[in-house]
């Protein structure tokens, strides 16, 4: 969908902001866009948004790894034709790589295929729209389907979002001029500052559509966002979008639990999409087969595997993100949030 497309049908419906001296801009309703499917993919509605995106989705930091891009642009497109329509990114991922080859990915049709996301780290209303108009330009778009708040892994990040020429009015106004379509959060630390930042929200008057989040088959010993964020997010109609499904591949070190177990698990939960990272071509096959023979686990095959992950799961010994700095892109680059 093109910026004058998306303004043609958006019809404006106003926001309210109960901060003092917030001064948001009135927000657009955002009509769903209806794409492409494959008998062969999961599509799930995209929290209360009105949008079908595919169960599978593709992790933005991955897909610039490759030496080639031409690597990269064949595993955006065999993924699109495999019926993958979720595609993940981030202003920040490989110094903007990412962003950039999933721009040429996108040529040719591809992009009207897709629901495009990506997130931005900047705090600070100008940090916010600078990066915004980087990745637009990297992207080869003038509209991004959603955009999300990266990494708000402090207690104070909320506050800062939601400040006086924070980050949020800068991504309200950008709604408004039909950049981007909807608006979401991330994190991987701890639990408690997402559900503060759900809190601060509600003080606001807004609702966020989307909200990213470890699901993995140990996020339920330590530090759960299952437990704790999941059922907020769902009673609010937000999108939950799974991450760290594998870590890194540093859960699978455990040797607790095998890749098809994984995904599956994290496709059983209530989550609108699983987003995997995929370098390669093996392993986009096996997200794509993840897909196609998925049968919801039972209760009792959830709770078994959780049973043979406890142990290794104490302490987060495995969860990097939770404990450690380790994916902490905005920790070592503090000037990126502005």
């Amino acid at each position: 969908m093109e910026r004058r497309d998306f303004l043609k049908t958006a019809t404006a419906a106003g926001v309210a902001a109960a901060a003092a001296g917030s001064s948001l801009p009135a927000a657009a309703e955002t009509p769903a866009v209806t794409r492409p499917q494959s008998p062969d993919m999961i599509y799930r509605q995209l929290g209360t948004t009105g949008e079908t995106v595919s169960a599978i989705g593709m992790g933005g930091f991955h897909i610039g790894q490759q030496p080639d891009p031409a690597e990269s642009i064949k595993l955006i497109r065999t993924a699109i034709d495999g019926g993958i329509t979720f595609m993940d990114n981030c202003w920040d991922y490989n110094d903007g790589i990412s962003e950039v080859r999933m721009g040429q990915a996108l040529r040719d049709g591809y992009r009207s295929k897709v629901f495009l996301m990506t997130k931005m780290d900047g705090r600070t209303k100008s940090e916010y729209n600078k990066q915004l108009e980087q990745s637009m330009g990297r992207l080869q778009t003038d509209v991004i389907d959603l955009v999300q708040f990266h990494e708000i892994i402090r207690m104070e990040d909320p506050d800062r979002v939601f400040a006086s020429g924070g980050a949020l009015e800068a991504a309200m106004a950008a709604k408004q001029a039909g950049k981007i379509r909807y608006i979401g959060f991330t994190g991987h630390k701890d639990p408690a500052v997402h559900l503060r930042m759900f809190e601060t929200a509600q003080k606001h008057g807004f609702k966020f559509d989307t909200v990213q989040m470890p699901v993995n088959v140990m996020d339920a010993h330590f530090r759960s966002f299952t437990h704790e964020v999941m059922p907020v997010a769902l009673k609010q109609g937000t999108g939950v979008l799974a991450m760290k499904t594998f870590g890194d591949k540093i859960l699978l070190q455990s040797n607790t639990f095998q890749p098809m177990e994984a995904l599956h698990y994290g496709l059983s939960q209530p989550v609108s999409v699983v987003i995997t990272g995929i370098d390669r071509m093996e392993i986009l096959e096996q997200a794509l087969t993840a897909a196609k023979t998925f049968k919801p686990m039972s209760q009792t095959e959830m709770a078994s595997l959780l049973v043979r992950t406890k142990d290794a799961a104490s302490e987060g010994k495995y969860e990097l993100f939770k404990t450690t700095p380790h994916f902490d892109g905005t920790a070592a680059n503090p000037k990126w949030l502005g």
